[in-house]
């Protein structure tokens, strides 16, 4: 795996990364990153789509609830944030990202080629976390009504899945991105979104749906969704410590 300016990913982790680091945002990374970085611009990458294609049992969710969070998945393009980490952090970020990241195995880290937007265009390699078709949590092409199923009912240690939708949506208002299908996801669980206020981290009208919902789960809830393993969860945690 190469970084900008060729540099391996084992070159960076023992300390001779030359160059600053891109890292591509279209999540929860975009309104909470919790890393330092000294640069924020928005970016598209081509070849990517932002879905709904990772049930959560940690962050959203829980095995006995699962929720559903985004992943970047083949085909289509992404329009998001990339921001630039210094040198000097470059190593310490990688090691938060992958342990934020990583929980489960389910993103492969990988180097694309993104496009940052404004005065200076141009084109630099970033640090992405791709959705892996064969892991366990990837769901494929699931409809909205199942995702808004999901989503509605879950909670993880992160917070309520409902305001991991929410602030994601608010803050791709904000940057004037705009994505059909998650606009008409929102509108399928409801009138729960606003596009005023500051983004949440825990909404008591996210929290009061949820519990509704949860109240009213029948034993057919889970529809598509696998039961992981922990021996399947095994075969993908080497990924936290590459």
């Amino acid at each position: 795996m190469q970084i900008d300016g060729g540099t391996s990913i084992i070159d960076v982790m023992i300390g001779k990364q030359q160059h600053d680091l891109w890292v591509f945002a279209y999540g929860s990374l975009m309104w909470r990153p919790g890393f330092r970085h000294q640069e924020m611009r928005r970016a598209r990458l081509v070849g990517y789509s932002r879905r709904f294609c990772v049930t959560s049992v940690h962050h959203r969710g829980s095995a006995a609830r699962p929720g559903l969070v985004l992943g970047l998945d083949r085909g289509g393009v992404c329009e998001g944030v990339a921001y630039r980490v210094a040198v000097a952090d470059v190593a310490q970020v990688l090691r938060y990202l992958r342990e934020r990241e990583q929980v489960n195995g389910v993103y492969r880290e990988a180097q694309v080629p993104i496009e940052l937007e404004g005065a200076d265009r141009r084109a630099v390699m970033a640090v992405a976390y791709l959705v892996e078709r064969a892991h366990p949590s990837y769901v494929a092409r699931m409809g909205l009504v199942a995702q808004a199923r999901l989503i509605r009912g879950a909670r993880g240690r992160s917070g309520v899945n409902l305001d991991y939708l929410r602030n994601t949506l608010r803050h791709m208002r904000a940057l004037g991105i705009r994505e059909r299908e998650l606009e008409r996801l929102s509108a399928v669980i409801g009138g729960l979104f606003s596009h005023e206020g500051c983004c949440e981290l825990a909404s008591p009208r996210a929290e009061a749906l949820r519990r509704t919902v949860c109240g009213r789960c029948g034993p057919s809830w889970l529809g598509g969704v696998r039961r992981m393993r922990p021996g399947q969860r095994r075969r993908f945690l080497y990924r936290q410590r590459l």
